[in-house]
């Protein structure tokens, strides 16, 4: 049932994706969304797969190829980590990702990112990451990083596709739009470096707080949501360096 409902969904819905060509006449800033053990990682916490996913796999594995590409050219990376006080939790979701656990850091494949000069860690305490770069004092680490940058495109991976993504590539764009974020001329998200949760169903009679979120289905809405809210949608990415006359 819900794979002939995904098939309408995409016929009823489609999305236009395109092949992303980074080339070094560009300013171009990658976009780590919560790629941490606790949504990420088999058996981590609540809010974990509880067994291995094609899906979240999948999206590792693209994060881990571009941020190396990234890291490679020196070229600017911005992670955030979704990481929660003990006393302050996120309805409706059950206690996740508290901050001071292994939950709250990023997935073994990823770690090294923490010792690389070009990347910018940014622990979360909500699920936009636009607004948890807000700091006390009215500054916000995100619109710092990409105007010290100069960034013109952002690509943005990680999970959940419909959720943590989608409201930080709306708020972006919202900035964007605003003239918030200059030089910023585009938004682009990678399908494969993406993924969301899978809670069939037959998993969500027994618990009276988390609604059913079927994977695919949920990823193509994601996806679908941020195309229609101005981002671009990748299906591939490459590099090309300049040639030079």
């Amino acid at each position: 049932m819900v794979i002939k409902t995904i098939d309408i969904l995409k016929n009823e819905i489609p999305i236009e994706e395109e092949s992303l060509i980074i080339t070094e006449d560009v300013k171009a800033g990658l976009v780590l969304v919560d790629i941490i053990n606790g949504f990420c990682t088999v058996g981590a916490g609540n809010l974990a797969p509880r067994e291995p996913n094609r899906q979240i796999s999948e999206m590792i594995e693209e994060s881990k190829r571009l941020a190396r590409l990234f890291c490679d050219k020196k070229w600017p990376i911005l992670a955030f980590l979704d990481s929660h006080q003990p006393h302050k939790l996120e309805h409706p979701y059950p206690p996740h990702c508290i901050t001071g656990t292994d939950e709250s850091n990023l997935v073994p494949a990823l770690r090294w990112l923490e010792k690389e000069q070009n990347v910018t860690i940014r622990r979360k305490d909500c699920y936009d990451g636009y607004i948890g770069s807000f700091q006390e004092d009215g500054s916000n680490v995100f619109v710092d990083w990409v105007k010290n940058n100069k960034i013109q495109t952002l690509l943005v991976v990680g999970v959940c596709t419909d959720i943590c993504v989608l409201d930080f590539v709306c708020s972006t764009l919202s900035a964007k739009n605003r003239g918030f974020l200059n030089p910023l001329e585009q938004v682009v998200v990678y399908s494969k470096g993406c993924a969301t949760f899978d809670f069939p169903a037959s998993m969500a009679r027994n618990s009276k707080d988390i609604s059913p979120h079927p994977q695919e289905l949920m990823h193509h809405v994601g996806l679908y949501m941020a195309k229609e809210r101005g981002a671009k949608i990748a299906r591939e990415v490459s590099f090309d360096s300049l040639k030079k006359p």
